[in-house]
Parts: C-alpha cells; structure tokens; sequence
C-alpha cells in the first residue's frame, strides 16, 4: 500500500468556521499575536494568555469537521496516511483520522511550565491556578511563536518515504512547517488543494478549490489510482 502524507493548515479548519491571526491581518477578535502567543505574553500575562486560548478551545470544540476531514478518512482505507497538521484542533482525530502528528501543539492539553514531558488532556477552562502534579504551573500545550517546534524532525522522517503529499489549507509560507515538502522523495507525487496559490513549483499539480470541495475531489482521484 502506497503512503500518502498530508500536510494541513488553517484552511482546512477555515472551511469548519475557524479563523486565525491570518485570516485577520494579525489580530485574532482583537488579540495581536504578541499579545497571546508568545513566551513573552505568557511571562508578562498568563491570566490573559489562558483566557484566550479557553476562547479558542470552546470555539475549535463546537466546530465540526468538513468534508475534507472525511474525504481523508477514506481515503485511508486506500494509502497509509500520515498528517501532518500545522493546526492546534481536534478536527482530523473526530473525523476519524488515526495517524495524526500536531506540528503546533493541541488545544486540549495543556503541559507543565516546568516539565515539558508532563502532558494531559484537557477541554475544560483553564485558570493560573490549574497546576501540574508536582505543583507547577500549566500552560496551554502549544508552540509559541518564536519557540522550537519539537516534533519538526518526527515530521520530516514521515515525508521522507512519502509516494504522494497532499497538501492543503497551507499556504507553505510559515517555516519550519512549509519546509516540509523538501523532504519528500523525488518520485513522490504532490498536489496543493488551494483556491489562490502563491507561487508555486513546476512539479506540483494545483487544485483551485477550497479545502471542503478539492480534497474530496482529489481523494477520489487518488482512489482511482490506488
């Protein structure tokens, strides 16, 4: 069975009804990125930072997944997925989707200010004084602008025996994420669903649609070739 690895973005979990600082020119319902999600923030004001990311959480749990989400469950039952979302929601893992790696954290956990390791589920609402089991402080488990992604180089040996990426809802300008597709195999094919694309290179085949309509017409394609 072929392997298909999926790079997702905001766009995806746009065509669900959820926004980013992009999407706003920066500002998120008010909040500059400097602001909520920066190491910067968080030591200056985590009161303000843990609010704004209950708000996300609430939000991202309330949406539902799209028609892309699905497609690329079915198309699981075709290639071995791997995604590989620059997205902080849960939205592939309700659609069904099994092999999911988060570049940028998770909305619903949270881990400790002092021990990194120390991860947990979380989709309640977050105060200062939820600590970790040795007594430390939380924060919400996400990556910072200006802080290491950790999980980059878990992500660049999944693309490393990729047969076909499918990328989607990204506009492969954030880095490290976006310098993922160089990790791809030569022989790999790669498609870009992505109704107003930036340039883009010779060798990957663009679909001018948004992220509900192309990747299911692309997921089917994909079957057919399967």
């Amino acid at each position: 069975m072929k392997k298909c690895v999926v790079l997702s973005g905001a766009g995806i979990s746009a065509d669900s009804g959820l926004l980013t600082f992009r999407d706003a020119g920066g500002l998120w319902e008010g909040y500059r990125v400097t602001d909520v999600c920066t190491p910067e923030a968080l030591a200056k004001n985590p009161q303000l930072v843990i609010d704004f990311y209950n708000q996300r959480r609430r939000q991202a749990n309330e949406a539902e997944p799209n028609a892309a989400h699905y497609a690329l469950v079915e198309l699981a039952g075709y290639y071995r997925v791997q995604i590989i979302t620059q997205n902080v929601d849960n939205l592939h893992e309700r659609a069904g989707s099994k092999n999911v790696l988060h570049l940028h954290g998770e909305l619903n956990k949270l881990r400790s200010v002092d021990n990194p390791d120390e991860i947990i589920d979380f989709t309640g609402e977050q105060t200062a004084e939820t600590v970790s089991s040795g007594g430390g402080a939380m924060r919400p488990h996400i990556v910072f602008f200006g802080e290491q992604v950790p999980m980059f180089d878990t992500a660049a040996e999944e693309m490393r025996d990729a047969d076909v990426v499918v990328i989607v809802g990204t506009s492969l300008q954030v880095y490290p994420a976006a310098s993922l597709v160089h990790y791809a195999p030569p022989h790999a094919d790669v498609y870009l669903v992505d109704p107003n694309p930036q340039s883009v290179a010779a060798d990957i085949e663009v679909i001018r649609k948004r992220a509900a309509e192309g990747v299911p017409d692309l997921v089917e394609y994909l079957i057919g070739k399967a």
